[in-house]
């Protein structure tokens, strides 16, 4: 496989990153690459850029680097469920034309063999990702709120959708076969983690699964996917934020990505703070011209409420094992196993 990009920053010449970045030849004198984040399906550093005076004041300082995983298995993933060739689309085709606020992007390529991209993209410092472990408070979950519903609002029912072919892909297949063997050996690894009635959940998704992948949603619309506090980054008073980690956008039910955001952060349920958060959502959306119906989105977001464990059990299987991994992913079942079962969420799916 031939492509005409670096893939990791040990590639990228002073000349070629210069060029990207609209400068001159000569204006970067050097570069240096430092990791950053915590992604499992990706690797990610800050490249910071050292500039000749005359170019510094109007060029960055640093920049992003979104690069292919270290790990074979992680790449080879990515590939099957198209990870890599989405959030790439995403910057190349979307992320200028809705009002979401995400990073600016200076570069965007992608392979045939989808396992080899590249994207720069703007440093964000001081904003910091939410901690997955540790949950989110309501000031991070409102803005988090009010950052997703103008991507909800850009293609609500849009008959447009049925033309982006690089977003129609249907996993459902590929799921619905790797699901059950998931669940087995997710069970098998966080049986001292999880309690009973949160393994019970998967255990009854395994039994419903054809019924929870056949669903669609009412009103079909863009969706982040993953959309949860490791994958938003925070200003330092957590009044703004910006979506990020484009690697699961899909056509679906924003109803169910909200519920997979409310469901993965809260550290303890709190039925009346999800309930305020969903009513500002419904708001949001009738701010950018949508008219929602509540009562259908909220039966949406009981049945997405599942989503939260399906991708804990789905992702931890798929991606090379950390520590810091393997207590995400308890956490990332045992939130929204609470709210599945507080909310009768399996009862919808008969």
């Amino acid at each position: 496989m031939t492509y005409d990009f670096p893939t990791r920053p040990a590639q990228m010449s002073v000349e070629w990153l210069a060029d990207i970045l609209g400068a001159h030849s000569g204006d970067l004198r050097g570069v240096s690459a430092a990791k950053v984040g915590t992604g499992q399906m990706c690797d990610s550093f800050r490249l910071t850029l050292d500039w000749e005076d005359k170019a510094a004041a109007t060029l960055p300082r640093t920049i992003i680097a979104k690069c292919p995983s270290h790990d074979p298995a992680s790449r080879a993933i990515a590939a099957a469920v198209n990870a890599y060739g989405l959030e790439v689309n995403f910057y190349r085709e979307l992320a200028t034309h809705i009002a979401v606020p995400a990073p600016q992007c200076h570069f965007a390529a992608m392979a045939d063999d989808g396992q080899d991209f590249l994207l720069l993209l703007a440093d964000l410092a001081p904003a910091r990702a939410g901690d997955q472990l540790a949950g989110g408070d309501m000031a991070m979950l409102q803005a988090a709120i009010a950052a997703a519903a103008p991507l909800h609002a850009a293609y609500w029912g849009d008959g447009r959708l049925a033309d982006m072919a690089w977003l129609t892909r249907d996993n459902r297949g590929l799921l619905r076969q790797h699901f059950p063997p998931m669940f087995a050996a997710f069970r098998e690894r966080y049986a001292d983690r999880l309690d009973g009635p949160c393994l019970s959940v998967g255990a009854a998704l395994v039994e419903q699964l054809d019924a929870y992948l056949a669903r669609e949603p009412a009103v079909p619309t863009l969706v982040h996917g993953d959309l949860r506090i490791d994958n938003i980054l925070f200003s330092p008073d957590q009044s703004r934020c910006w979506l990020v980690d484009w690697q699961t956008l899909n056509i679906g039910s924003a109803a169910a990505d909200i519920a997979y955001l409310i469901g993965t952060s809260q550290p303890q349920y709190d039925p009346a703070a999800e309930r305020a958060l969903f009513n500002q959502w419904l708001a949001a959306l009738r701010a950018h011209a949508v008219t929602p119906d509540a009562e259908q989105l909220w039966r949406e977001y009981r049945v997405g409420a599942l989503s939260g464990y399906f991708m804990a059990v789905f992702a931890s299987m798929s991606v090379e094992r950390t520590e810091r991994g393997d207590a995400m992913f308890a956490v990332m079942a045992e939130r929204p196993a609470r709210q599945v079962l507080a909310l009768h969420s399996l009862d919808l799916l008969q």
